[in-house]
């Protein structure tokens, strides 16, 4: 029933919101849970509104409300897919809310202005401008009338209100229907916007001219024209609009004035007066850069001007810390003027030495909030200074400037910076302690403008050779015994090495890593971080023919001291779970010899980092990053020293039971894999506590969700290559074929039942699966007929291939014929034979083409020679032709509703993975098989394969087979 707006219904909600604010929970409980009940009323959120604009009531109520009112259209407005049943505001309810939300939200207090403000834009989102044709015309009247009666606090309302609903322009995808959305606004709020930039211009001046002007005047004008500019910049940001290009003038002299001009009233009121005429400033500075990128003829007048003005401003913003955005939008800015074919007002001497002194000198220069940043969050300091998400920081920003004008200038751009990098060291040099940072600048001068190889991770610089200059400035703070002094220096050291790591000699690198390793137990998370990153990337380093630089026997000297450190670094405060360190684990384990010695130390470092992450997993890339090393040192140990496996078994089944217990279900994939690591590397028979672990194979909700699949048939295949027999003996046979079942039946599952299904076949003799056989075909060829994809004929083919190598073509063609009559035939006809080209990857091709020779030489006979012939033609299309040349990717099997791939991917250890082994290793080359065994069969009728193959293989595939058989020496009689 609706909500009608009467006194019991304005008791009811005031009654509701007051009770909202209460710190008592019963009674805020209770309101809120009456409040979502009404919610579903036709009529709420009108209700609500009304609420919103009773004067006699609360204004602590009215501003519950508007904020209730905002979330309740956010939640309803428009139907949302990922909650189809929740009622959604009936469309007579909503013209009434549009008819009343502009004026009530120009009368409000500013608290409720900014609620209303928002729940405009959820509504614009939605409907603006097709199904609200009438909100822009309202609000260019009433905008009009507020800012002739002077009234900012409600003018920038509605500012901030177009500002929102016109953003799109900057953000969405190019359509028509966007380009549509763009004309309709521009037709119709382009002029408004003009007269009343103009208009606030004035009073503007007005108030600075008659010196009477007082800060919260001045912040309401200049938060308007700011609003103004964002708007300017919405339009703009596509294309130039002929009105804006007709209007230029007005625009740019106004813009030119703000960024000269001084607003002392306001600026020196503090530092938020500051940062409000700053902020007008740097959105100027965003809007002629977008204006020169557009490089249009009529804006090249005004651009020595906003050059010249830029330039003053950067000068002064440059010795202050708090004017960071106004600092990367000039920047911004000159930089984009460097790269356009205006570069030439940075040729002059005179201009480049002051660049580098005046601009990126003060930039680079480390500052207080740098220093605080680096020892209160390591990780945002990381992310900015070595991933490079610090694009939009002074450092790099002006930086990136020096680039923009070295694309011109390159010669006289290193001449300069390469000078002032003389001077910072020389200044360094004279007074280490008070001028460290100095030096600093210095190596992020170098590091930053070093530019990346077109291949590969190599960097080159002209700043400095770079191998002296790593002797001189690099060695001394990576030989530094004080691995806590002046932190941030030594990091800059450790990023030099690590980024200019292709070009240091290997002696002199394999001399520091000792010393690379002490900083592993600095105080200092970066430096820890540094130095972990430095020895991951170092062990990555690849010399001429793709051959590691760093080998086993280059770590090997100082190994116990490196592991330890590593794990120590993982008991610093805040460094529990540095991914950094794991990664550098990971890389160590996988490159050094792990031999019994190193293999139990580090078994017990990651059991204890294990078990603590059990408590509370919080950091998805650490944790992959722990499994995949204990995955990997298992495997490297255990392929030394096979006796290893009790150790891993005492450390790590506690810890695996642990996370199966408690339903740790985010670490479920990953514990299934080391499983199956440890029933792998075990001897037969296996203990008795690993078939208790098969029982929850076995169990159904141990399959439900979709990321645990893989992991799980992962172990399921290790159990049965291990343990068959056992298995078969404990009748388990039915359990694992009914997963078979279940996996193959859907979609998203299908190809992890064939690697059931396959390892049933390959692990299990004939006589213990006859009896399944009929079932087994039947699903398939009920999944076959259901939902035929090319993943599941791939499949297919290669489950009877395998069957056919380990059990004869007879046992394959009996067994499916029995099921049904001649549906071998019918099979090989359709599927076998025009999809036989389809498969992909070395094991698989060999499986499959030897099986198809197998079934052309022993079980179809040359009297049915049409398929004969289209058979050999497919094994020779499959033998002879890329992959790129037979394969067709096909649009039906990219289903990612139901694929599990993306979601399972992710926990997918690739030092868990176990290699193929080949089902046919009597089999070297499928080629010559081929071949062999035609020419063997041709002896028995000569001259009947010759016509066969002359009357039904492809001309090119006839070749093949004659190229074939002259490089095998062979000949089909």
């Amino acid at each position: 029933m609706a909500m009608e707006w009467n006194a019991e219904t304005l008791q009811f909600l005031s009654q509701c919101f007051i009770n909202t604010l209460s710190p008592l929970p019963e009674p805020r409980r209770r309101a809120e849970a009456a409040l979502a009940e009404a919610a579903d009323r036709p009529n709420y959120g009108l209700a609500v509104l009304r609420l919103v604009a009773e004067p006699a009531v609360d204004e602590q109520i009215r501003q519950s409300a508007a904020v209730n009112f905002k979330n309740h259209l956010k939640a309803r407005w428009a139907l949302n897919p990922d909650d189809p049943d929740r009622v959604v505001v009936p469309d007579t309810e909503k013209e009434q809310i549009k008819g009343l939300i502009v004026r009530l939200m120009v009368t409000a207090t500013p608290k409720i202005q900014a609620q209303l403000s928002e729940a405009l834009t959820v509504i614009g989102n939605h409907d603006f401008p097709k199904q609200w044709r009438a909100l822009l015309p309202e609000l260019v009247v009433t905008l009009d009338e507020l800012s002739q009666a002077n009234d900012y606090v409600s003018v920038n309302g509605i500012l901030a209100t177009v500002d929102s609903l016109l953003k799109k322009f900057r953000y969405e995808y190019t359509t028509n229907d966007l380009l549509l959305d763009l004309k309709y606004c521009l037709d119709n709020f382009a002029r408004p916007l003009l007269q009343v930039f103009q208009r606030t211009a004035g009073y503007l001046d007005q108030a600075v001219a008659s010196g009477s002007a007082n800060a919260i005047v001045l912040k309401g004008y200049i938060e308007s024209q700011t609003f103004c500019c964002w708007i300017f910049h919405s339009f703009n940001y596509m294309d130039l609009p002929e009105f804006f290009e007709d209007h230029m003038d007005e625009w740019m002299v106004e813009f030119n004035k703000y960024l000269t001009v001084k607003y002392s009233a306001l600026e020196d009121s503090g530092s938020d007066g500051l940062a409000v005429v700053d902020d007008l400033r740097a959105v100027i500075c965003e809007n002629i850069s977008l204006y020169m990128k557009r490089d249009e003829e009529p804006f090249q007048r005004y651009l020595n001007g906003f050059v010249e003005a830029v330039w003053g401003l950067l000068v002064a913003a440059s010795n202050s810390s708090s004017r960071e955005s106004l600092t990367v939008t000039a920047i911004k800015f000159l930089t984009t003027v460097s790269t356009s074919v205006h570069h030439t007002l940075f040729a002059r001497d005179d201009i480049l030495q002051q660049i580098c002194q005046s601009v990126v000198i003060p930039n680079v220069m480390l500052r207080d909030e740098d220093e605080e940043l680096f020892e209160m969050n390591y990780i945002e300091f990381i992310r900015r200074d070595m991933e490079g998400s610090d694009l939009e920081t002074r450092r790099r920003i002006a930086c990136e400037l020096l680039k923009g004008i070295a694309l011109n200038y390159k010669e006289r751009v290193a001449e300069k910076v390469s000078a002032q990098i003389q001077s910072l060291l020389a200044s360094f040099s004279q007074n280490p302690a008070a001028n460290w940072k100095h030096k600093d600048c210095a190596i992020y001068l170098v590091v930053s403008l070093a530019t990346k190889k077109a291949s590969g991770t190599s960097v080159s610089t002209d700043l400095v050779d770079v191998e002296s200059f790593f002797g001189s400035v690099i060695m001394p703070e990576l030989r530094n015994q004080d691995v806590d002094g002046f932190p941030m220096l030594k990091a800059g050291a450790l990023k030099f090495f690590t980024m200019f790591r292709n070009q240091i000699p290997k002696a002199v690198a394999v001399s520091l890593l000792p010393d690379v390793v002490r900083f592993l137990v600095s105080e200092s998370n970066v430096v820890h971080s540094y130095a972990a990153s430095c020895i991951e990337k170092l062990l990555l380093v690849k010399d001429e023919g793709g051959r590691a630089r760093y080998s086993a026997e280059d770590i090997s000297p100082f190994l116990p001291a490196l592991m330890t450190n590593l794990f120590g670094a993982l008991q610093k405060p805040e460094s529990e779970e540095n991914h950094y360190v794991m990664r550098c684990i990971v890389r160590v384990l996988g490159v050094a010899n792990i031999s019994h010695e190193v293999a139990l130390p580090c078994t017990n470092g990651l059991a204890t980092v294990l078990t603590r992450v059990c408590e509370n997993p919080k950091n998805p890339d650490f944790n992959h990053h722990l499994f995949d090393s204990v995955a990997l040192l298992i495997r490297r140990a255990c392929e030394q020293d096979p006796s290893i496996i009790s150790a891993f078994e005492t450390s790590l089944l506690p810890i695996l039971q642990v996370i199966l217990s408690r339903d740790i279900t985010e670490f479920f994939p990953y514990a299934f894999q080391l499983l199956a690591q440890l029933v792998e590397f075990n001897r037969s028979p296996l203990p008795g506590n690993y078939m208790d672990i098969f029982a929850i194979l076995l169990l159904q909700d141990s399959w439900k969700k979709s990321a645990n699949v893989p992991s799980l048939v992962r172990l399921l295949q290790a159990f049965l290559r291990k343990a068959p027999h056992e298995l078969n003996q404990q009748g388990c046979l039915s359990n694992i074929l009914g997963i078979f079942k279940n996996l193959v039946s859907s979609r998203s599952t299908a190809e992890q039942g064939f690697y059931v299904l396959n390892t049933v076949i390959e692990n299990l003799g004939y006589d213990v699966v006859s009896a399944h056989i009929s079932h087994i075909w039947f699903t398939l060829f009920q999944r076959l007929q259901n939902n035929k994809t090319t993943k599941i004929v791939k499949s297919l083919i290669i489950f009877m291939s395998l069957f056919l190598v380990k059990h004869g073509p007879e046992k394959l063609v009996g067994s499916m014929n029995a099921v049904q009559p001649d549906v071998f035939f019918q099979i090989l006809e359709k599927v076998w034979i025009p999809d036989l080209k389809s498969i992909t990857g070395s094991m698989e091709q060999k499986l499959a083409s030897v099986a198809s020779i197998r079934i052309l030489c022993e079980s179809l006979p040359p009297s049915h020679s049409e398929l004969w012939g289209k058979m050999l033609d497919s094994i020779v299309t499959l033998l002879s032709r890329p992959e790129e040349d037979r394969v067709e990717e096909e649009a039906e099997d990219l289903d990612f509703s139901e694929t599990i791939g993306s979601n399972a991917a992710r926990f997918q250890l690739r030092n868990a993975g176990r290699k193929d082994e080949d089902p046919l290793p009597d089999i070297k080359d499928p080629k010559q098989f081929l071949v062999a065994s035609l020419a063997n069969l041709s002896s028995h009728s000569p001259g009947t394969l010759p016509r066969i193959i002359a009357g039904n293989l492809d001309p090119a595939n006839q070749a093949a087979l004659l190229q074939l058989c002259n490089t095998y020496s062979v000949t089909i009689v």
